[in-house]
């Protein structure tokens, strides 16, 4: 318990660093990109803190190998998502072996592996050969504007984004799309249903057909490690008061996608029903549009990467086979950008729910991979 590693992990957890965008008035990356920069340029990492965007800065830490090998880049996100409901959740508490705390497991405990990894190396003489990049960034809980701005700077053979993956090599997982839907009706007072048109419940024909599209995709084309595209409605609102008809609603969803579908999957399945409802009844009027999306996200398990990072989990022991992970992270901007990634972190539970938690020996072991994978890989 004594390990240089679950102390940073410790301290920081004990910093806020809520994604602003998700919770207005949160912390934002600054104070926790401040210490994560002083933790590198300690161990003698070559560090340069920019922002991506005002106030939302990424860390970059460089160790230079002794002769010239490839580039391996650590990455990881500062920001985690809203604390609603959680009793001290910048108080790191260790029982039964794990530490629990707003961002242990998504991701300070992957953050904490990778720079502790990096630092461990450059105090203990740098790299036999090859480059090690280690990126802090801003904004994955959202929009990933910290990894967008990394990749316009930056590059590499390969990276890891310790995500929490239960210590597996995770070489793939779904985008998403998030769509907005809207119906139109008419309003008018509640006792004159012939002058009003009710939004509400034509939404709620909307959702029905909806629910029938997810139906569907649990029963189609199913991806071997991540299973079948899904969706899920998200956000509802709609109507003014209790005597009048509701002449707007709107819905949120999220859509999942997987490799080989369209970016707009989401939109065009929303498109298709509003236009089969307008058909069956003219005073039916909707229209929806995507308001956001990012890809699905694969790096072949026989790449060089994989292939280095499996024999260092079979030299500790630990399961090599590849997996898939249901959540989207940057590893499909980095790999988009032109720099394969795949994904490897602690184990833990609780991913954005009101008690998270990372198992500490796992922390560690995340550590001592990374610093073994760096060595063989550069």
């Amino acid at each position: 318990m004594n390990d240089p590693v679950l102390a940073l992990l410790r301290d920081l957890v004990a910093i806020d660093s809520v994604n602003p965008a998700l919770s207005p008035g949160g912390a934002g990356e600054a104070a926790v990109a401040e210490h994560v920069a002083g933790v590198m340029r300690r161990a003698g990492l070559d560090v340069a803190v920019t922002e991506a965007a005002p106030g939302r800065p990424n860390v970059v830490g460089v160790v230079e190998g002794r002769s010239p090998g490839r580039t391996l880049m650590l990455c990881g996100h500062l920001d985690t998502v809203g604390v609603e409901g959680m009793r001290d959740p910048f108080t790191p508490v260790v029982r039964d072996g794990r530490l629990y705390g707003r961002g242990a497991q998504d991701m300070k405990s992957g953050v904490a592996a990778m720079i502790d990894a990096a630092s461990r190396l450059a105090l203990r003489g740098g790299l036999p050969a090859g480059r090690l990049v280690v990126a802090a960034v801003a904004d994955e809980e959202h929009a990933s504007l910290g990894a967008d701005a990394l990749m316009r700077d930056h590059a590499a053979d390969g990276a890891v984004v310790t995500e929490p993956t239960d210590l597996r090599m995770a070489t793939c997982h779904k985008g998403f799309e998030w769509v907005e839907v809207e119906t139109r009706g008419r309003a008018a007072h509640g006792s004159r249903p012939a002058d009003g048109r009710d939004a509400i419940l034509h939404m709620g024909r909307f959702l029905a057909r909806l629910e029938s599209v997810d139906a569907g995709l649990a029963e189609g084309p199913s991806h071997p490690l991540l299973g079948p595209a899904s969706l899920h409605a998200s956000t509802i609102d709609g109507g003014r008061e209790l005597s009048v008809y509701p002449d707007r609603c709107r819905l949120s969803f999220e859509r999942r996608t997987l490799l080989g579908e369209p970016p707009d999957a989401g939109l065009a399945e929303a498109r298709e029903i509003l236009g089969a409802l307008a058909g069956e009844d003219p005073e039916f009027e909707g229209s929806a549009r995507s308001l956001f999306t990012r890809p699905p996200h694969e790096l072949p398990a026989d790449h060089p990467l994989c292939r280095a990072l499996a024999r260092v989990l079979v030299r500790r022991g630990e399961a090599a086979d590849p997996t898939g992970m249901s959540f989207w992270t940057d590893a499909a901007i980095l790999s988009q950008a032109g720099t394969p990634a795949v994904l490897f972190g602690p184990r833990g539970a609780g991913l954005h729910s009101r008690e998270e938690h990372v198992e500490v020996d796992s922390v560690i072991t995340c550590r001592d991979v990374l610093i073994d994978l760096a060595r063989d890989f550069c």
